[in-house]
């Protein structure tokens, strides 16, 4: 069933969403199987997901107050010309 789900998948998002580029499946797609494996309860689920992802929101929340609100985006590609850097005190 996993396997079927991930190749269908990108097929479904082209045809519904016109969305042509590559698709992975992460960690939490399989997560749930795993935790039905070990006897754990469907409703914990969000709980387990919430919880192991805490230090990264945390993480996150850090990092914006330490940038000055703004929000770090690994993925971002900046197109605008480079400026020299001004420092705060003389701005």
């Amino acid at each position: 069933l996993y396997q079927k789900v991930e190749k269908l998948a990108p097929v479904i998002f082209r045809e519904i969403r016109n969305i042509d580029k590559p698709m992975c499946a992460n960690v939490d797609f399989y997560s749930g199987f795993v935790y039905d494996m070990l006897g754990i309860p469907v409703e914990m689920n969000t709980p387990i997901f919430a919880i192991a992802r805490i230090a990264g929101w945390c993480a996150h929340i850090i990092e914006e107050h330490l940038n000055g609100g703004r929000i770090i985006r690994p993925a971002y590609k900046n197109i605008k010309k480079n400026v020299q850097y001004i420092k705060l005190s003389e701005r």
